[in-house]
C-alpha cells in the first residue's frame, strides 16, 4: 500500500501529513501570522515520520500544494518537496490549493467558493459544485459589494480572503464558514493516492508553483 507525504504551504498554514492508502495516518499543523514555514516544515516532517515509526525509504510520492498562495510559502513547499525527490529518487505530485480549501466542506446544494487572501481587495479564487469538481477557473479576483450578484445559487464561502470580505458581502444566499480559514494536507491525502494510481506527476526538474500573479517585491 503506498505511504505519500503531503507538503501544505500556500497560507499561512504549515501542513504536514503521512498518508497511507489515501487515508491520513498522522497530520502536523500550525498557523502563525509571521509564517513558520521555513522553520517548521523539516521538524513536522521528520515529527510524523519518527511518530509512526516509518522512515524516508518508506515513502513513494511525495505531494505538495502548488498554489495558488503566499509566494514565499509555496517556494518553500516546492523546493523541500523537490530536493526530497531528487534526494529519494521519488515521483512527486501536485495538487491545486483551492481544491484543498473546497474539500474543507460538504454541501448538499449550491457552490463552494474558496478564498485565498491576495491582500489588499483581492483573493485567488475559484468555483466547485457540491462533488468538490472545479466548474469555474481560477483567478485572482477584486471583490466588493457587486460581486457575484448575478448568481442566484447558494454560495458557500471558505478560507481567509473569505472572512476578509464578511461585511462587504450581506446577502443571504452567502454562508460564511468560520472555522475554515486555510487549506490543510489532510485533505491532500485522497487526492495524492488518486494522482498515485495514475501515474499523475509532475517533472520535478521543471516544475514550478501556479502563483497567479507575478511576484512583486515591497520596497
Amino acid at each position: 500500500m503506498s505511504i505519500i507525504l503531503n507538503i501544505e504551504t500556500a497560507t499561512k498554514n504549515c501542513s504536514v501529513s503521512l498518508a497511507k492508502g489515501g487515508k491520513t495516518i498522522i497530520c502536523e499543523e500550525i498557523a502563525t501570522e509571521n509564517f513558520s514555514h521555513a522553520e517548521k516544515l523539516h521538524v513536522f516532517i521528520d515529527a510524523i515520520l519518527e511518530k509512526t515509526n516509518l522512515t524516508f525509504k518508506n515513502i513513494n510520492a511525495v505531494a505538495v500544494s502548488q498554489g495558488p498562495g503566499s509566494y514565499t510559502g509555496l517556494r518553500i513547499g516546492v523546493s523541500s518537496a523537490k530536493g526530497l525527490c531528487y534526494a529519494l529518487g521519488l515521483p512527486m505530485i501536485a495538487i491545486d490549493t483551492l481544491e484543498l480549501l473546497a474539500r474543507r466542506i460538504k454541501i448538499e446544494n449550491g457552490i463552494i467558493i474558496p478564498m485565498i487572501d491576495a491582500r489588499r481587495m483581492e483573493v485567488y479564487t475559484s468555483f466547485f459544485d457540491k462533488n468538490h469538481l472545479k466548474i469555474r477557473e481560477t483567478k485572482a479576483e477584486i471583490i466588493d459589494e457587486s460581486t457575484y450578484n448575478e448568481i442566484n445559487d447558494t454560495m458557500h464561502l471558505v478560507g481567509d480572503g473569505a472572512l476578509k470580505f464578511k461585511e462587504t458581502l450581506t446577502t443571504a444566499n452567502f454562508i460564511f464558514y468560520d472555522e475554515v480559514v486555510y487549506p490543510s494536507a489532510n485533505e491532500m491525502s485522497a487526492l495524492s493516492f488518486e494522482k498515485y494510481k495514475k501515474s499523475d506527476f509532475v517533472d520535478v526538474a521543471y516544475f514550478e508553483p501556479f502563483y497567479l500573479k507575478d511576484f512583486v517585491l515591497n520596497k
